[in-house]
């Protein structure tokens, strides 16, 4: 059996679900599948490098964007098979999974797999909107351009206002936030924890969609369910 280090939480899950017991090292923020018994080696952006050496893997996974190239660079100058993922969209996000538990980990493509891929195939666009969508606040951050979030929200006719933005993750001041030309505020619980009593109330003339962030923003086996949970979240607010 391989021994997998997992540096990216939506890739522990997937690993995990496919092939309980491969994995021997993921990070703090790795909260699925619950109960997870490997090795924390600290948080995406600061790995315990010396740790994950120490663990003499065969493969690490990763993620362009949720880890450092530096942190990557060290792992695979110790001689480890270091798999960097990118995923900006969600035909991406299916050819970067089955790259890693079938290439990668040597695995069978798992059925879970497949089910997203047909729960996707059967969604289809409600009424185009125009949206802002913060992923945090104090200083507010919103999803700027080429980002898997904003091609989930676009298959349900949910457009992002920043869609076009020179930055991914661009810090927007509130004032401007709400003079956008939206209408309609995307509000997940992740990475920010939005709720109904924190976030709509700063954006008073637009109703608000309170989602899932997890099957907004991770690619995993929460990928099969996620069209009907976000689905039912933004038919909610039309």
């Amino acid at each position: 059996m391989r021994r997998v280090v997992s540096l990216v939480p939506s890739l522990t899950e997937a690993v995990a679900v496919s092939a309980p017991g491969l994995l021997v090292g993921v990070t703090d923020w790795c909260s699925h599948p619950a109960g997870l018994d490997a090795v924390r080696i600290g948080g995406t952006k600061n790995p315990d490098v010396a740790r994950i050496i120490a663990l003499a893997p065969d493969l690490v996974v990763a993620n362009e964007e949720e880890n450092r190239a530096a942190d990557l660079a060290a792992l695979t100058a110790a001689g480890l098979d270091v798999l960097v993922t990118e995923v900006r969209s969600l035909p991406q996000a299916f050819t970067e999974l089955e790259r890693v538990l079938v290439d990668g980990c040597g695995l069978s493509r798992p059925g879970w797999l497949d089910a997203a891929e047909r729960a996707w195939a059967g969604v289809r666009p409600g009424p185009k909107r125009m949206a802002v969508v913060p992923i945090w606040r104090r200083p507010w951050m919103v999803l700027g351009h080429d980002t898997f979030a904003g091609d989930l929200l676009a298959r349900f006719g949910v457009h992002n206002v920043y869609a076009t933005h020179a930055e991914r993750y661009p810090r927007i001041g509130i004032d401007e936030l709400n003079a956008a030309g939206a209408d309609l505020v995307v509000l997940p619980d992740e990475p920010y924890r939005f709720t109904p009593d924190d976030g709509p109330e700063a954006f008073p003339a637009w109703p608000a969609a309170l989602v899932d962030g997890r099957r907004l923003t991770w690619y995993g086996p929460s990928l099969a369910e996620a069209p009907a949970v976000l689905g039912a979240a933004l038919r909610g607010n039309r």
